[in-house]
Protein backbone atom coordinates (compact mmCIF):
# COMPACT_ATOMS: atom_id res chain seq x y z
CA UNK A 1 0.00 0.00 0.00
CA UNK A 2 2.78 2.33 0.60
CA UNK A 3 6.34 2.23 -0.74
CA UNK A 4 8.27 4.56 1.96
CA UNK A 5 7.89 5.01 5.40
CA UNK A 6 9.34 7.73 7.13
CA UNK A 7 9.31 8.68 10.95
CA UNK A 8 10.65 12.25 11.75
CA UNK A 9 12.02 13.35 15.02
CA UNK A 10 10.20 16.45 15.38
CA UNK A 11 7.66 18.62 14.50
CA UNK A 12 9.74 20.38 13.03
CA UNK A 13 11.10 17.92 10.62
CA UNK A 14 7.51 16.58 10.35
CA UNK A 15 6.80 19.81 8.45
CA UNK A 16 10.06 19.86 7.06
CA UNK A 17 8.92 16.60 5.05
CA UNK A 18 5.46 17.79 4.06
CA UNK A 19 7.23 21.39 2.72
CA UNK A 20 9.26 18.14 0.58
CA UNK A 21 6.90 15.68 -0.67
CA UNK A 22 3.68 18.25 -0.49
CA UNK A 23 0.91 15.91 -2.09
CA UNK A 24 2.66 12.88 -2.41
CA UNK A 25 2.80 11.84 1.37
CA UNK A 26 0.15 11.56 3.70
CA UNK A 27 0.50 12.15 8.25
CA UNK A 28 -0.34 9.06 9.91
CA UNK A 29 -0.63 8.61 13.76
CA UNK A 30 -3.43 5.96 15.03
CA UNK A 31 -3.93 5.07 11.51
CA UNK A 32 -7.25 3.67 11.91
CA UNK A 33 -8.63 6.17 8.92
CA UNK A 34 -5.52 6.25 7.30
CA UNK A 35 -5.34 2.54 6.28
CA UNK A 36 -8.99 1.89 5.93
CA UNK A 37 -8.46 4.55 3.19
CA UNK A 38 -5.78 3.19 1.41
CA UNK A 39 -7.22 -0.45 1.51
CA UNK A 40 -10.15 0.98 -0.16
CA UNK A 41 -7.73 3.30 -3.00
CA UNK A 42 -9.02 6.66 -1.37
CA UNK A 43 -6.59 9.14 -1.11
CA UNK A 44 -3.59 6.71 -2.29
CA UNK A 45 0.28 7.51 -1.26
CA UNK A 46 3.41 5.78 -2.13
CA UNK A 47 5.24 7.73 1.15
CA UNK A 48 3.78 7.73 5.13
CA UNK A 49 4.76 10.13 7.50
CA UNK A 50 4.39 8.30 11.03
CA UNK A 51 4.08 10.96 13.66
CA UNK A 52 3.09 7.93 16.25
CA UNK A 53 6.17 8.77 18.17
CA UNK A 54 5.96 12.53 18.61
CA UNK A 55 4.99 12.45 22.40
CA UNK A 56 5.01 16.10 22.84
CA UNK A 57 1.74 16.20 20.90
CA UNK A 58 0.41 13.91 23.13
CA UNK A 59 -1.55 15.67 25.87
CA UNK A 60 -5.02 17.55 27.47
CA UNK A 61 -3.81 20.61 29.21
CA UNK A 62 -5.86 23.89 30.01
CA UNK A 63 -4.81 27.81 30.30
CA UNK A 64 -6.86 30.70 31.18
CA UNK A 65 -8.44 30.90 28.14
CA UNK A 66 -8.83 27.16 26.77
CA UNK A 67 -8.55 23.75 26.34
CA UNK A 68 -5.63 22.36 24.40
CA UNK A 69 -5.52 19.37 22.62
CA UNK A 70 -2.18 17.52 20.69
CA UNK A 71 -2.48 16.05 17.22
CA UNK A 72 -1.73 12.66 19.20
CA UNK A 73 -4.48 12.91 21.56
CA UNK A 74 -6.88 9.88 21.68
CA UNK A 75 -10.25 9.07 22.05
CA UNK A 76 -9.49 6.59 25.07
CA UNK A 77 -7.59 9.83 26.14
CA UNK A 78 -10.57 12.47 26.26
CA UNK A 79 -12.56 9.41 28.05
CA UNK A 80 -10.39 9.46 30.65
CA UNK A 81 -9.47 13.59 31.08
CA UNK A 82 -11.62 15.23 33.90
CA UNK A 83 -10.60 18.40 32.05
CA UNK A 84 -12.65 17.39 28.70
CA UNK A 85 -15.41 16.28 31.24
CA UNK A 86 -15.67 19.53 32.41
CA UNK A 87 -15.11 21.58 29.47
CA UNK A 88 -15.83 19.55 26.49
CA UNK A 89 -19.19 17.09 27.96
CA UNK A 90 -20.24 16.51 24.64
CA UNK A 91 -17.08 16.00 22.89
CA UNK A 92 -16.38 12.87 25.70
CA UNK A 93 -19.67 11.43 24.67
CA UNK A 94 -19.19 11.13 21.13
CA UNK A 95 -15.62 9.73 21.97
CA UNK A 96 -17.75 7.33 24.01
CA UNK A 97 -19.80 6.60 20.82
CA UNK A 98 -16.75 6.18 17.84
CA UNK A 99 -15.87 2.93 17.02
CA UNK A 100 -14.97 0.23 19.63
CA UNK A 101 -12.49 -0.23 22.42
CA UNK A 102 -9.54 -1.41 20.30
CA UNK A 103 -10.32 1.82 17.59
CA UNK A 104 -10.63 4.18 20.41
CA UNK A 105 -7.07 3.29 21.96
CA UNK A 106 -5.13 4.53 19.05
CA UNK A 107 -7.54 6.74 16.79
CA UNK A 108 -6.45 10.37 17.43
CA UNK A 109 -9.47 13.20 17.50
CA UNK A 110 -7.03 15.34 15.10
CA UNK A 111 -7.44 12.28 12.33
CA UNK A 112 -11.03 12.08 12.89
CA UNK A 113 -11.84 15.94 12.41
CA UNK A 114 -9.29 16.19 9.40
CA UNK A 115 -11.28 12.72 7.69
CA UNK A 116 -13.72 15.16 7.10
CA UNK A 117 -16.51 12.90 6.73
CA UNK A 118 -19.97 14.33 7.42
CA UNK A 119 -20.69 11.60 9.57
CA UNK A 120 -17.65 11.71 12.04
CA UNK A 121 -18.71 12.03 15.35
CA UNK A 122 -16.11 14.59 17.04
CA UNK A 123 -16.91 17.54 14.46
CA UNK A 124 -20.42 18.34 15.61
CA UNK A 125 -19.43 18.94 19.41
CA UNK A 126 -16.16 20.95 18.55
CA UNK A 127 -17.75 22.72 16.63
CA UNK A 128 -20.67 23.20 18.60
CA UNK A 129 -18.10 24.53 21.07
CA UNK A 130 -16.48 26.88 19.25
CA UNK A 131 -13.16 25.22 18.51
CA UNK A 132 -10.13 26.57 16.66
CA UNK A 133 -7.31 24.36 14.71
CA UNK A 134 -3.86 25.20 15.00
CA UNK A 135 -2.46 24.24 11.82
CA UNK A 136 1.69 24.06 11.82
CA UNK A 137 3.91 24.46 8.15
CA UNK A 138 7.76 25.16 7.90
CA UNK A 139 7.09 29.16 7.44
CA UNK A 140 4.86 29.48 10.35
CA UNK A 141 1.27 28.84 12.04
CA UNK A 142 -2.23 29.93 11.83
CA UNK A 143 -4.78 29.71 13.80
CA UNK A 144 -8.73 28.81 11.95
CA UNK A 145 -11.75 28.69 13.43
CA UNK A 146 -13.57 24.63 12.87
CA UNK A 147 -16.12 26.31 11.46
CA UNK A 148 -14.30 27.93 8.39
CA UNK A 149 -12.13 24.58 8.17
CA UNK A 150 -14.35 22.67 5.58
CA UNK A 151 -14.79 22.92 2.36
CA UNK A 152 -16.94 20.05 1.31
CA UNK A 153 -17.37 15.69 1.82
CA UNK A 154 -13.72 15.15 2.78
CA UNK A 155 -11.92 18.85 1.93
CA UNK A 156 -10.54 20.98 4.23
CA UNK A 157 -8.60 24.03 4.15
CA UNK A 158 -5.61 22.15 5.29
CA UNK A 159 -2.53 22.72 2.99
CA UNK A 160 -0.27 19.84 1.67
CA UNK A 161 2.89 21.32 3.46
CA UNK A 162 0.49 21.74 7.24
CA UNK A 163 -0.53 19.32 9.88
CA UNK A 164 -3.06 19.77 12.52
CA UNK A 165 -0.81 20.58 15.80
CA UNK A 166 -3.62 21.17 18.24
CA UNK A 167 -7.18 21.99 18.93
CA UNK A 168 -8.23 24.77 20.81
CA UNK A 169 -11.32 24.43 22.81
CA UNK A 170 -12.73 27.64 24.98
CA UNK A 171 -12.96 27.47 28.79
CA UNK A 172 -16.59 26.25 29.64
CA UNK A 173 -18.87 28.96 31.78
CA UNK A 174 -20.71 27.64 34.32
CA UNK A 175 -24.00 28.20 32.82
CA UNK A 176 -23.99 26.34 30.11
CA UNK A 177 -25.18 22.87 29.43
CA UNK A 178 -24.41 20.49 26.42
CA UNK A 179 -25.07 16.82 24.92
CA UNK A 180 -24.41 14.92 21.91
CA UNK A 181 -26.86 12.18 20.29
CA UNK A 182 -26.30 9.73 18.04
CA UNK A 183 -28.14 7.64 15.82
CA UNK A 184 -26.44 4.43 14.35
CA UNK A 185 -27.67 1.26 13.07
CA UNK A 186 -25.33 -1.14 15.56
CA UNK A 187 -24.52 0.05 19.23
CA UNK A 188 -20.71 -0.07 18.55
CA UNK A 189 -19.03 0.41 15.30
CA UNK A 190 -21.23 1.93 13.20
CA UNK A 191 -21.51 5.12 11.36
CA UNK A 192 -24.22 7.78 12.16
CA UNK A 193 -27.33 7.94 10.53
CA UNK A 194 -27.97 11.07 12.30
CA UNK A 195 -25.71 12.79 15.03
CA UNK A 196 -26.09 16.21 16.64
CA UNK A 197 -24.48 17.95 19.47
CA UNK A 198 -26.31 21.08 21.85
CA UNK A 199 -24.26 23.69 23.58
CA UNK A 200 -27.08 26.44 25.74
CA UNK A 201 -25.86 29.02 27.76
CA UNK A 202 -27.79 30.24 30.22
CA UNK A 203 -28.95 33.59 31.30
CA UNK A 204 -30.68 32.15 34.80
CA UNK A 205 -33.34 30.45 33.37
CA UNK A 206 -33.54 31.86 29.77
CA UNK A 207 -31.26 30.57 26.92
CA UNK A 208 -28.64 33.76 25.90
CA UNK A 209 -26.73 31.73 23.26
CA UNK A 210 -27.01 28.34 21.52
CA UNK A 211 -24.80 26.62 19.47
CA UNK A 212 -26.64 22.96 17.62
CA UNK A 213 -24.82 21.53 14.72
CA UNK A 214 -26.35 18.43 12.77
CA UNK A 215 -24.03 15.84 11.12
CA UNK A 216 -25.14 13.45 8.20
CA UNK A 217 -27.92 15.97 6.83
CA UNK A 218 -25.67 17.87 4.66
CA UNK A 219 -22.22 18.02 2.40
CA UNK A 220 -20.21 18.98 5.73
CA UNK A 221 -21.37 19.57 9.76
CA UNK A 222 -23.75 22.30 9.39
CA UNK A 223 -25.04 24.60 11.93
CA UNK A 224 -28.96 24.62 13.07
CA UNK A 225 -28.83 28.68 12.88
CA UNK A 226 -33.26 28.79 12.54
CA UNK A 227 -33.42 26.78 15.89
CA UNK A 228 -30.69 28.56 17.82
CA UNK A 229 -32.40 32.00 17.12
CA UNK A 230 -35.43 30.90 17.96
CA UNK A 231 -34.38 29.37 21.44
CA UNK A 232 -32.38 33.13 22.28
CA UNK A 233 -34.61 34.58 24.91
CA UNK A 234 -36.39 31.69 25.76
CA UNK A 235 -36.86 29.46 28.99
CA UNK A 236 -36.26 26.25 27.63
CA UNK A 237 -40.03 24.62 28.08
CA UNK A 238 -41.73 21.67 26.34
CA UNK A 239 -43.70 24.35 24.74
CA UNK A 240 -40.55 25.65 23.17
CA UNK A 241 -38.81 22.75 22.34
CA UNK A 242 -41.45 21.05 20.69
CA UNK A 243 -41.90 24.12 18.49
CA UNK A 244 -38.02 24.33 17.76
CA UNK A 245 -37.46 21.04 16.60
CA UNK A 246 -39.64 21.03 13.42
CA UNK A 247 -37.66 24.02 12.76
CA UNK A 248 -34.50 22.58 12.23
CA UNK A 249 -35.57 21.14 8.54
CA UNK A 250 -34.57 24.67 7.46
CA UNK A 251 -31.21 24.31 8.11
CA UNK A 252 -30.81 20.93 6.64
CA UNK A 253 -30.82 19.01 3.27
CA UNK A 254 -30.18 15.34 3.87
CA UNK A 255 -29.97 12.87 1.45
CA UNK A 256 -30.76 9.07 0.56
CA UNK A 257 -27.62 7.23 1.04
CA UNK A 258 -27.23 2.95 2.02
CA UNK A 259 -27.95 4.11 5.90
CA UNK A 260 -31.31 5.80 5.69
CA UNK A 261 -33.04 7.68 3.32
CA UNK A 262 -33.62 11.16 3.28
CA UNK A 263 -37.54 11.14 4.87
CA UNK A 264 -35.87 9.06 7.53
CA UNK A 265 -33.21 11.63 8.55
CA UNK A 266 -35.54 14.32 8.62
CA UNK A 267 -38.00 12.96 11.44
CA UNK A 268 -35.29 10.87 13.23
CA UNK A 269 -33.56 14.90 13.65
CA UNK A 270 -36.54 16.47 14.33
CA UNK A 271 -37.22 13.49 17.26
CA UNK A 272 -33.45 13.51 18.54
CA UNK A 273 -33.39 17.21 18.67
CA UNK A 274 -36.78 17.37 20.62
CA UNK A 275 -35.48 14.68 22.48
CA UNK A 276 -31.75 16.37 23.49
CA UNK A 277 -33.85 20.05 23.97
CA UNK A 278 -36.13 18.07 26.94
CA UNK A 279 -32.79 16.47 28.16
CA UNK A 280 -30.94 19.91 28.70
CA UNK A 281 -34.06 21.24 30.24
CA UNK A 282 -33.67 18.93 32.79
CA UNK A 283 -30.21 18.85 33.83
CA UNK A 284 -28.09 21.74 34.24
CA UNK A 285 -24.90 19.48 33.34
CA UNK A 286 -26.34 16.33 31.77
CA UNK A 287 -23.96 13.23 31.46
CA UNK A 288 -26.87 10.61 31.76
CA UNK A 289 -25.71 9.00 28.12
CA UNK A 290 -21.98 8.67 29.98
CA UNK A 291 -21.82 5.05 30.92
CA UNK A 292 -22.79 4.49 34.58
CA UNK A 293 -19.80 1.93 34.85
CA UNK A 294 -15.54 3.33 34.58
CA UNK A 295 -15.36 3.46 30.60
CA UNK A 296 -13.78 0.19 29.25
CA UNK A 297 -10.49 1.25 28.13
CA UNK A 298 -8.69 -1.87 27.12
CA UNK A 299 -5.25 -0.24 27.84
CA UNK A 300 -2.84 -1.93 30.71
CA UNK A 301 -0.58 -0.34 32.84
CA UNK A 302 2.14 -1.33 30.47
CA UNK A 303 0.36 1.25 28.09
CA UNK A 304 -0.65 3.73 31.15
CA UNK A 305 3.19 4.03 32.07
CA UNK A 306 4.35 4.89 28.32
CA UNK A 307 1.56 7.20 27.67
CA UNK A 308 2.46 8.84 31.19
CA UNK A 309 6.28 9.01 30.56
CA UNK A 310 7.26 7.91 26.93
CA UNK A 311 8.80 4.95 25.54
CA UNK A 312 12.41 4.55 25.01
CA UNK A 313 12.07 4.07 21.03
CA UNK A 314 14.00 6.19 18.61
CA UNK A 315 12.93 7.76 16.10
CA UNK A 316 14.72 9.47 12.91
CA UNK A 317 13.40 10.10 9.42
CA UNK A 318 13.86 6.30 7.96
CA UNK A 319 11.86 3.72 7.98
CA UNK A 320 12.66 0.43 10.56
CA UNK A 321 13.58 -1.50 7.70
CA UNK A 322 14.83 -3.84 10.68
CA UNK A 323 11.77 -4.10 12.27
CA UNK A 324 13.18 -5.07 16.37
CA UNK A 325 10.29 -6.00 19.11
CA UNK A 326 9.79 -7.94 21.89
CA UNK A 327 7.07 -10.94 20.44
CA UNK A 328 5.29 -12.84 23.24
CA UNK A 329 8.63 -12.12 26.06
CA UNK A 330 11.08 -12.79 23.56
CA UNK A 331 13.38 -10.29 21.11
CA UNK A 332 12.08 -11.20 17.42
CA UNK A 333 13.50 -9.17 14.78
CA UNK A 334 12.22 -8.67 11.19
CA UNK A 335 13.55 -7.80 7.43
CA UNK A 336 11.65 -6.09 4.46
CA UNK A 337 8.31 -6.13 7.02
CA UNK A 338 8.23 -2.40 6.83
CA UNK A 339 5.73 -2.11 3.98
CA UNK A 340 3.21 -4.22 5.74
CA UNK A 341 0.80 -4.29 8.09
CA UNK A 342 1.32 -5.69 11.87
CA UNK A 343 -1.10 -8.52 10.86
CA UNK A 344 0.79 -9.52 8.19
CA UNK A 345 3.79 -9.53 10.04
CA UNK A 346 2.62 -11.70 12.04
CA UNK A 347 1.13 -14.19 10.04
CA UNK A 348 3.52 -14.18 7.17
CA UNK A 349 6.63 -13.43 8.86
CA UNK A 350 5.99 -14.82 12.75
CA UNK A 351 4.33 -17.40 11.47
CA UNK A 352 1.89 -16.59 14.49
CA UNK A 353 -1.96 -17.47 12.82
CA UNK A 354 -3.65 -16.56 15.71
CA UNK A 355 -5.03 -13.24 14.22
CA UNK A 356 -7.21 -13.51 12.10
CA UNK A 357 -8.04 -11.22 8.73
CA UNK A 358 -11.80 -11.11 8.69
CA UNK A 359 -12.14 -7.84 7.39
CA UNK A 360 -8.82 -6.13 6.99
CA UNK A 361 -11.00 -2.89 8.34
CA UNK A 362 -11.29 -2.68 11.92
CA UNK A 363 -14.66 -3.55 11.78
CA UNK A 364 -14.47 -7.45 13.19
CA UNK A 365 -11.95 -7.75 16.03
CA UNK A 366 -10.29 -11.17 14.61
CA UNK A 367 -7.30 -9.43 14.17
CA UNK A 368 -6.99 -8.24 17.65
CA UNK A 369 -3.55 -8.06 19.65
CA UNK A 370 -2.02 -5.93 22.40
CA UNK A 371 1.03 -3.35 21.17
CA UNK A 372 2.74 -1.84 24.56
CA UNK A 373 -0.10 -2.72 26.38
CA UNK A 374 -3.42 -1.82 24.26
CA UNK A 375 -5.43 -3.79 22.68
CA UNK A 376 -5.78 -3.02 18.89
CA UNK A 377 -6.95 -4.22 15.60
CA UNK A 378 -3.72 -5.63 13.88
CA UNK A 379 -4.97 -4.97 10.22
CA UNK A 380 -5.13 -0.83 10.92
CA UNK A 381 -1.08 -1.19 12.34
CA UNK A 382 1.70 -0.29 10.47
CA UNK A 383 3.93 -2.87 10.95
CA UNK A 384 7.15 -0.32 11.32
CA UNK A 385 4.87 1.01 14.58
CA UNK A 386 5.80 -2.49 16.14
CA UNK A 387 9.44 -1.36 16.48
CA UNK A 388 11.28 -1.40 19.74
CA UNK A 389 7.38 -2.19 20.93
CA UNK A 390 6.18 -4.64 23.25
CA UNK A 391 3.44 -7.35 21.30
CA UNK A 392 1.34 -9.99 22.68
CA UNK A 393 -0.48 -12.58 19.97
CA UNK A 394 -3.08 -15.08 21.00
CA UNK A 395 -0.08 -17.87 21.16
CA UNK A 396 1.31 -16.32 23.95
CA UNK A 397 -1.58 -15.35 26.30
CA UNK A 398 -1.09 -17.61 28.46
CA UNK A 399 1.91 -18.14 31.28
CA UNK A 400 4.20 -20.51 31.78
CA UNK A 401 2.51 -23.30 29.19
CA UNK A 402 -0.95 -22.88 31.14
CA UNK A 403 -4.10 -21.53 29.34
CA UNK A 404 -5.17 -18.14 30.62
CA UNK A 405 -7.81 -18.34 32.95
CA UNK A 406 -10.08 -16.81 30.04
CA UNK A 407 -9.06 -19.59 27.35
CA UNK A 408 -10.09 -22.27 30.31
CA UNK A 409 -13.04 -20.56 30.67
CA UNK A 410 -13.99 -20.78 26.59
CA UNK A 411 -13.61 -24.41 26.64
CA UNK A 412 -15.61 -24.61 29.82
CA UNK A 413 -18.69 -22.92 28.69
CA UNK A 414 -18.75 -24.14 25.24
CA UNK A 415 -17.55 -20.64 24.09
CA UNK A 416 -15.40 -21.67 20.91
CA UNK A 417 -17.24 -22.63 18.58
CA UNK A 418 -15.72 -22.15 14.77
CA UNK A 419 -12.97 -20.57 16.27
CA UNK A 420 -12.02 -17.89 13.66
CA UNK A 421 -13.11 -15.07 15.86
CA UNK A 422 -12.42 -16.01 19.20
CA UNK A 423 -8.51 -15.16 19.43
CA UNK A 424 -9.70 -11.86 18.78
CA UNK A 425 -12.51 -12.21 21.41
CA UNK A 426 -9.99 -13.77 24.35
CA UNK A 427 -7.61 -10.56 23.41
CA UNK A 428 -10.21 -8.02 23.93
CA UNK A 429 -11.73 -10.23 26.82
CA UNK A 430 -8.21 -10.94 28.69
CA UNK A 431 -7.28 -7.54 28.42
CA UNK A 432 -10.41 -6.14 30.20
CA UNK A 433 -9.49 -8.09 33.05
CA UNK A 434 -6.02 -7.20 33.48
CA UNK A 435 -7.54 -3.10 33.86
CA UNK A 436 -10.69 -4.41 35.41
CA UNK A 437 -10.88 -7.48 37.95
CA UNK A 438 -14.35 -7.57 38.45
CA UNK A 439 -16.19 -6.18 35.26
CA UNK A 440 -20.20 -5.81 34.82
CA UNK A 441 -21.82 -7.16 32.11
CA UNK A 442 -22.18 -4.08 30.21
CA UNK A 443 -18.44 -3.54 30.77
CA UNK A 444 -17.87 -7.15 29.30
CA UNK A 445 -20.02 -6.06 26.70
CA UNK A 446 -18.21 -3.02 26.25
CA UNK A 447 -14.97 -4.81 26.02
CA UNK A 448 -16.15 -6.74 23.31
CA UNK A 449 -18.35 -4.38 21.23
CA UNK A 450 -15.39 -4.20 18.47
CA UNK A 451 -15.67 -8.10 17.76
CA UNK A 452 -17.97 -10.22 15.41
CA UNK A 453 -18.78 -13.48 15.89
CA UNK A 454 -19.34 -15.48 12.80
CA UNK A 455 -21.70 -18.22 14.46
CA UNK A 456 -23.57 -15.46 16.62
CA UNK A 457 -22.61 -17.09 19.81
CA UNK A 458 -22.60 -13.99 22.02
CA UNK A 459 -24.33 -15.32 25.00
CA UNK A 460 -21.81 -18.48 25.43
CA UNK A 461 -18.88 -16.00 25.11
CA UNK A 462 -20.62 -13.66 27.56
CA UNK A 463 -21.28 -16.79 30.08
CA UNK A 464 -17.22 -17.62 30.04
CA UNK A 465 -16.37 -14.19 30.57
CA UNK A 466 -18.83 -13.89 34.01
CA UNK A 467 -17.25 -17.04 35.20
CA UNK A 468 -13.37 -15.62 35.09
CA UNK A 469 -15.15 -12.15 36.46
CA UNK A 470 -16.75 -14.03 39.33
CA UNK A 471 -20.18 -14.24 38.33
CA UNK A 472 -22.23 -16.40 37.28
CA UNK A 473 -23.45 -17.67 33.80
CA UNK A 474 -27.01 -16.09 32.61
Amino acid sequence: MWQTYIQPASVAETVALLQHYTDNARLIAGGTDVLVELQRGVKPTNTLIDISILHELRYIREDEHSLALGALTTHNDVLQSALCLQHALPLVQACQEVGAPQIRTRATIAGNLLTASPANDTIPPLLALDADLVLSSSSGERLVPLSQFYQGVRRTQLRADEMLREIRIPISPANRRSLFLKLGLRRAQAISVVNLALVLTFEQTTISEAHITLGCVAPTVVRAHTVEKFLIDKELTRDVWEEAAPLVLQDCAPIDDVRASAAYRRQTLVNLLSYGLERLSIAPQNTTNLPTDKPVLLEGETARRKTAGGDSRSSSSASPIVIETILNGEPARFEGADKKTLLNLLREDAGLTGCKEGCAEGECGACTVWLDGRAVMSCLVPAAQAHQAEITTIEGLGKAGQLHPLQQAFIDCAAVQCGFCIPGMLMAGAKLFDEIAQPTEAQMRSALSGNLCRCTGYRKILDAMAVVGGGEKQ
